[in-house]
C-alpha cells in the first residue's frame, strides 16, 4: 500500500466514533438532515482478476474481454477499482453510507451473490454483512446505511434469500423505515443499521427496508462540469429524506482511449483539491440547497471523510442553511 495513502488511513480512524461524539443538540435531528460521508462502490477494493464480466455490461465489452483478455481485463479493473480500504477500514475511516452493487453470476448454480462493478468480488455479500455487523457490535453508538443496488440476475427467489439473511444477521439492529431515525431515537431502541432496497416491490413487504435513495450521479469526466451538475441538482432542490451527492467522476471510452496510461484512482485524486473546496462550502439540513450524504471513491486519500463530518459543525441555532444566491434561511429541524 502506498506510503501517502496509509498515513490518511491512520488519521481518519480518529473518526471511528464520530457520531458517538457530536454535540447533544444534534441528537434530535434525523440523519436525513445532517452530513454523512459515504463510499461510492463500496466493495471494488477486492474485484476478482479472473472474474467473468458481468452480465449488465455492453456486447461490445464482452467480446473484446473474450477476444483480448490480457488486454481489455486490466483496463477493466483500472477502471472499476474505486475502493482500496476494506469496508471494515471504511467504517473505521468514518464513512456511513455504503453503496452495495449486488449481483448473482450467471450460469452459477448456487445461490451465492456477490458483489460487482464490471466484475464480481471475490467476497460474497453474506461475508460482509457479517463484518458489517462485527463492526457495529464494537461501535454500539455508530448508525450505519446500507444500499442495496443494482440487483443484476437476482430472481424474486434471491431476493427472499438475501433479505431473510440480512433480518438473520441484524435483527433488532435494523431500523423500521416508520421511524424518525435521529440519533436519541436509534440509541434508545438499539437500532444501528438502515437498509435502503433498489426493489419497490420487496420493500412494499418488508417494513424494515427503506426505498431506494437517490443517487446525484453527474457521470463527468472533468471535475467543474461535475461541481456544475451538482449546483444544478441542489437549484432543483433536495429530496424530502435520504439522498446522496456523488463527487466520484466517470470515464467513458473516449477518455480511456485518450489516457492509455490512466486509471480511476489517478482521475479521482486529481480532482480532490477542487472537490474539497466544494465540500466545505455546503450546509447540511433539510432547506432546498442542503446536502446529506456525499458519496466519493477513494475515501482514503485527503480529507474527505473529515470534511464532510465537519459540516456538521454549521448547525447551530438559530440553524442557518447558506447557499450562494441562497440567501440566510432559519431551519426548522422538526422530525
Amino acid at each position: 500500500m502506498e506510503g501517502p495513502l496509509q498515513t490518511s488511513i491512520h488519521v481518519c480512524r480518529e473518526n471511528g466514533q464520530w457520531m458517538s461524539r457530536l454535540p447533544e443538540k444534534l441528537w434530535d435531528i434525523p440523519l436525513y438532515n445532517l452530513a454523512l460521508p459515504g463510499s461510492h462502490d463500496t466493495m471494488t477494493y477486492c474485484l476478482d482478476k479472473n472474474s467473468a464480466v458481468s452480465g449488465n455490461e455492453s456486447k461490445l465489452v464482452k467480446f473484446l474481454n473474450k477476444c483480448m483478455p490480457c488486454i481489455v481485463h486490466p483496463i477493466i479493473m483500472k477502471w472499476s477499482t474505486t475502493q482500496v480500504l476494506t469496508v471494515t477500514e471504511q467504517l473505521e475511516a468514518g464513512v456511513r453510507y455504503l453503496d452495495f452493487r449486488i449481483a448473482h453470476k450467471a450460469r452459477d448454480p448456487s445461490t451465492n451473490l456477490y458483489f460487482v462493478h464490471m466484475v464480481y468480488t471475490t467476497v460474497t455479500v453474506q461475508d460482509i454483512l457479517w463484518e458489517v455487523l462485527r463492526w457495529l457490535e464494537t461501535h454500539p453508538q455508530e448508525v450505519v446505511i446500507l444500499a442495496c443496488r443494482n440487483f443484476d440476475g437476482l430472481t424474486k427467489k434471491l431476493h427472499c434469500r438475501l433479505i431473510a439473511c440480512i433480518k438473520e444477521i441484524f435483527q433488532c439492529k435494523l431500523c423500521p423505515r416508520n421511524v424518525v431515525p435521529t440519533l436519541r431515537t436509534m440509541w434508545q431502541c438499539g437500532h444501528q443499521l438502515i437498509v435502503s432496497y433498489e426493489e419497490d416491490v420487496e420493500v412494499e413487504e418488508h417494513c424494515e427496508l427503506w426505498p431506494a435513495i437517490p443517487y446525484w450521479w453527474g457521470n463527468k469526466t472533468a471535475t467543474r462540469t461535475l461541481i456544475q451538475y451538482l449546483e444544478r441538482m441542489k437549484r432543483m432542490g433536495r429530496p424530502e429524506k435520504f439522498f446522496v451527492a456523488g463527487i466520484n467522476l466517470t470515464e467513458n471510452l473516449r477518455y480511456i482511449l485518450l489516457h492509455p496510461f490512466g486509471s480511476l484512482k489517478k482521475m479521482t485524486l486529481q480532482s480532490l483539491p477542487c472537490l474539497k473546496i466544494w465540500i466545505k462550502q455546503q450546509y447540511p439540513g433539510p432547506k432546498k440547497e442542503c446536502i446529506n450524504i456525499v458519496a466519493g471513491d477513494f475515501i482514503g486519500n485527503d480529507d474527505f471523510v473529515k470534511d464532510v463530518i465537519d459540516l456538521n459543525t454549521k448547525i447551530n441555532p438559530p440553524l442557518h442553511c447558506q447557499s450562494t444566491g441562497a440567501g440566510t434561511n432559519s431551519i426548522s429541524f422538526s422530525a
